[in-house]
């Protein structure tokens, strides 16, 4: 159903070329030097597992990797490490032909060679900054993200990683490897944020060692380089942020806090959206969300998503049922984000050798997109929808389409509306009397009847005008025609806007209500779609 342009994309490239760095925070928003919103839309690239080496080096040159973030709409990677690679000389100092020696990865090893030959026998750490100092050099910002202590795949309540005082997490030797860290990239422009750590977690986990060490880490990043970013996750593997309501962090530095959250389909229950009503667990997780951490934008806080993400082969339903709740929700907030992941393969996780990572944007060879159609899906929400320096245009409305990624729009006036790229949407306002008005025109979002395309009408004061929002999810947009019956927006074969019978409102479990999810997202994001509409 979703179709694609290039336009999204440029818009994107455009705001990145013009930021000014380092970013810092004004009120809920990232901004630049100047004072513009950036969005951070980022993916994440794992250089946490055994190798300590960025996942694909023997598969792809980095260089190529880096150009093709930027060519899938990303302005920035969310770059994990493990403590240890700071920490432990030992470790650090291990070339990178020895760390894959050690763990008898001979073909990783050839791959490295002929791919990455300068990096074969650079120490680990150096190898670490020469892959930062690529994504500088394609225009990609970074977020150092300390995964793990012990290098390996993460996460586990028991994995000895997840809580202060655990086996492999000493606070004083996290706040020395935070330190060294920070110290390590000040005045490398293109690192702009550092999350302190991933998914705190385990029995351990308590909200008062929480705020004593976070504020020490955040504390030592800031001393060692006040440019960055300072990011915090929450507990319960990064689900839970409801505490800061009752307590504030308390820090020496201000303009540089952000908060982050985690959000998947599995963290939902394995198999809840499959069991489960659609639209009611959508409505039930994403109040979960909006109450423990959602609510932070509306107190003043950056909230950066730093892991979502689906199985991309398409055959999850439950992921896939999820995903576009979640898309919604991150539309609606205009929220900075983290894809998880860019990995197509690893080289080693959890003893297997070269698995494939389902979850990656690129394929087992990074060679391109394993799902192109979810990278064009996503593109809306890789420019930001407002924030400051974006009034583009008067504030207004887009009906977002968390399916295929695109909005509400027309050729013209005249000709049946569509589905399209965001960028082109119809700039719509929502009255009290629950009428869609094209802004600036006396044009109203109106259907005659069941299974016929939706028009725009100068006559809105009929029922067939009025839009409500119906069904736990709050995005069934449904009309109540003449008869009485209501039926809902829907959208045909051909990305025309259509009405149907209302599925899946409650109760059943079995049909799937997606394409009649349309989300109203605030927007001053300009668009030339009524001008030409009036030509």
């Amino acid at each position: 159903m979703g179709s694609f342009t290039t336009s999204s994309i440029l818009l994107f490239l455009f705001s990145f070329v013009v930021t000014s760095l380092p970013l810092s925070t004004n009120s809920r928003w990232i901004v630049d030097d100047k004072g513009r919103r950036v969005k951070l839309a980022c993916v994440n690239w794992a250089s946490h597992m055994e190798p300590v080496l960025a996942e694909g080096l023997s598969k792809q040159p980095m260089d190529t990797i880096a150009k093709r973030i930027v060519s899938m709409g990303f302005n920035c990677v969310r770059f994990t490490w493990p403590l240890y690679l700071i920490t432990n000389d030992s470790l650090a100092s291990l070339t990178v032909r020895q760390s894959f020696q050690r763990l008898d990865l001979l073909e990783s090893i050839a791959g490295i060679q002929a791919n990455n030959p300068l990096i074969i026998d650079m120490s680990l750490i150096k190898a670490f900054q020469t892959v930062v100092s690529s994504f500088g050099e394609n225009n990609v910002m970074v977020i150092l993200d300390n995964h793990i202590s012990n290098p390996g795949w993460c996460c586990s309540n028991l994995d000895g990683n997840g809580f202060f005082g655990d086996k492999y997490f000493n606070p004083d030797l996290w706040i020395t490897g935070l330190t060294r860290m920070a110290t390590l990239f000040n005045g490398v422009t293109n690192v702009v944020g550092m999350s302190l750590r991933n998914e705190p977690r385990g029995p351990k986990q308590n909200i008062n060692d929480w705020y004593k060490y976070m504020q020490k880490g955040a504390e030592a990043v800031h001393s060692a380089n006040p440019n960055v970013l300072v990011i915090l996750s929450g507990l319960s593997f990064d689900r839970e942020l409801s505490f800061i309501q009752n307590q504030q962090v308390k820090l020496t530095f201000s303009g540089k806090l952000v908060f982050e959250a985690h959000w998947y389909g599995f963290s939902d229950g394995q198999t809840t959206w499959v069991n489960d009503n659609p639209n009611e667990v959508c409505g039930r997780v994403a109040t979960y969300m909006l109450r423990t951490s959602g609510y932070l934008v509306d107190q003043g806080y950056p909230l950066f998503i730093g892991e979502f993400g689906i199985d991309q082969s398409g055959t999850n339903v439950n992921g896939n049922r999820y995903i576009n709740c979640f898309l919604s929700v991150a539309a609606e907030l205009d929220l900075d984000w983290a894809l998880w992941t860019l990995v197509g393969s690893y080289y080693l996780r959890d003893g297997v050798v070269g698995l494939n990572e389902y979850y990656g944007v690129m394929d087992y060879n990074w060679c391109g997109a394993r799902n192109s159609s979810f990278i064009q899906r996503i593109s809306a929400l890789q420019s930001p929808f407002r924030g400051p320096g974006l009034s583009e245009a008067k504030p207004h409305k887009v009906i977002f389409h968390p399916l295929t990624g695109l909005c509400i729009t027309g050729k013209s006036f005249v000709h049946p509306l569509l589905l399209g790229p965001c960028t082109e949407s119809y700039p719509w306002s929502y009255s009290p009397q629950k009428t869609l008005v094209v802004k600036g025109t006396h044009f109203c979002l109106q259907t005659d009847t069941f299974g016929t395309s939706v028009k725009l009408s100068i006559f809105c004061t009929d029922l067939n005008s009025k839009w409500e929002m119906i069904s736990d999810s709050k995005m069934h947009l449904s009309v109540k025609l003449r008869d009485g019956k209501s039926i809902c927006l829907d959208v045909a074969s051909d990305n025309t806007i259509i009405t149907n019978d209302c599925k899946c409102i409650s109760k059943d479990n079995t049909c799937d209500p997606s394409s009649q999810w349309f989300k109203l997202v605030d927007s001053t994001r300009s668009s030339t779609r009524v001008e030409r509409s009036l030509l």
